[in-house]
């Protein structure tokens, strides 16, 4: 498969550490300074082209999550091709310096249904019903 990638100036083009990584490492133009509790919009430069009946999600990178506590969370709909705009949030307790071409995030590309919604007076089936958070003892 192939996905169209447009570059800002001073953007970095989206790659796989490995071949078979699910996601592509999406990276910043600029150096910057994330504080702990806090959070940055971080404009990426990069516009995508996500294929039909697909989605692109924008996940943390799970080195960032568990050394700093850096974490991020996104949609680009299939259709949208606006620049990427990364939020990253600090929930660590040191600041964490991002040099320009670091990575900050991931870029995944999903199948994606468009099931029409029906308003119902009753919802069937599963075994556990409304038990959900917890309900197993965790």
């Amino acid at each position: 498969m192939k996905v169209n990638i447009k570059l800002d100036k001073n953007a970095y083009m989206p790659k796989r550490a490995h071949k078979t990584d699910a996601g592509a490492d999406i990276m910043t133009p600029r150096k910057f300074i994330l504080e702990p509790g806090g959070s940055r919009v971080i404009h990426t430069g990069v516009h995508i082209e996500t294929p039909p009946d697909c989605v692109t999600l924008v996940k943390s990178k799970s080195g960032l999550y568990l050394k700093y506590g850096v974490t991020t969370t996104g949609v680009v709909d299939e259709g949208f091709t606006g620049e990427i705009i990364v939020k990253l949030i600090n929930h660590g307790e040191r600041n964490v310096i991002f040099d320009a071409g670091a990575k900050i995030a991931q870029l995944l590309i999903m199948p994606v249904f468009y099931p029409n919604f029906e308003l119902v007076d009753e919802i069937s089936g599963g075994d556990r019903g409304e038990n959900g958070y917890g309900s197993t003892g965790r």
